[in-house]
């Protein structure tokens, strides 16, 4: 560090240098990071290269002290690139942070569903009536992870509070561990998006982004009385290209799938259409296996 400390007392010296840039450089070299860096890098840096390193010190130093508008969320470093000394900028705890969660959120998408499923756990998934569709849970996790050909999703079905939507919730997290991205999505109030986007004239790609999920969970399907259109040209559709393309597809419902092949035989207008209905669920028989979920109702639990 000694020849490096003498040249660059030797350019601070320089004719060519104003009183403020020298008083500045000063204060950079006097700086306990810098110090640190120096002493710990001197063997590697070239003193024949001092302007370039004494401007990188100069810039770690003002950056440290100063965030300016390019390196806001970043923390400057110095580092050596060809024995010469450089400036690095990496992300700070809250930029870090915030890519996370941006990371996060785009890789478990939630449409018209309640953030706090977000804080679902398969940990927290227990109680009377729960275990089979936990088994059901891990198994699916395994068997997806493990890539042992199709895995189908689940279709769970059961009364009101009993945990359905939570547990896609908390299947959702732990897929996500394992970088698999997931969408979930409350289908009554996709279907009625569906039918205010026939004047946006964007359907076609809204049916588009939701049908190639790699994983995709549709939640509290047949709650409400469902039109032709929606039935056929939307979660027909939907569901088709999913089968063609083996993609898991999970459903919560507190349909039975008997019962819910029966409530989309009748359309809006009261009509009975069983050969599209029974159409829909082969669909939904191929892409899930039914699991029913029991044990009491948690949304009154104090």
């Amino acid at each position: 560090m000694e020849n490096l400390g003498n040249r660059l007392a030797e350019y601070l010296n320089s004719k060519n240098l104003t009183e403020d840039y020298r008083r500045l450089l000063n204060a950079a070299l006097s700086d306990p990071d810098v110090q640190k860096f120096l002493k710990e890098n001197s063997d590697r840096i070239n003193p024949n290269a001092i302007s370039t390193s004494a401007a990188s010190i100069y810039e770690f130093y003002n950056n440290k002290r100063h965030t300016s508008e390019l390196s806001r969320g970043y923390d400057p470093k110095l580092t050596v690139s060809n024995h010469n000394i450089e400036v690095a900028y990496y992300p700070n705890v809250r930029t870090q942070n915030r890519e996370k969660r941006n990371q996060y959120e785009s890789g478990f998408v939630l449409m018209d569903m309640a953030s706090d499923i977000r804080r679902a756990k398969l940990d927290d998934y227990n109680g009377d009536g729960r275990q089979s569709a936990l088994g059901e849970a891990l198994d699916f996790i395994d068997s997806y992870l493990n890539k042992d050909g199709f895995t189908p999703g689940l279709y769970l079905a059961g009364d009101f509070g009993v945990g359905k939507t939570y547990l896609l919730g908390a299947i959702a997290n732990e897929l996500f561990k394992h970088d698999v991205h997931t969408t979930l999505m409350h289908f009554p109030t996709f279907a009625v998006e569906m039918k205010d986007s026939i004047g946006q004239n964007n359907v076609l790609s809204k049916v588009n982004k939701i049908k190639g999920a790699e994983i995709l969970m549709l939640d509290d399907i047949g709650a409400d009385t469902m039109s032709s259109w929606i039935r056929d040209e939307i979660l027909g559709v939907i569901l088709q290209y999913r089968m063609q393309e083996n993609l898991p597809t999970f459903f919560s419902s507190n349909f039975s799938m008997k019962e819910l092949e029966k409530h989309l035989s009748i359309n809006q207008r009261g009509e009975e259409e069983p050969v599209k209905a029974k159409r829909i669920m082969e669909r939904v028989k191929y892409l899930s296996r039914e699991v029913v979920v029991t044990g009491p109702n948690r949304r009154f639990k104090k």
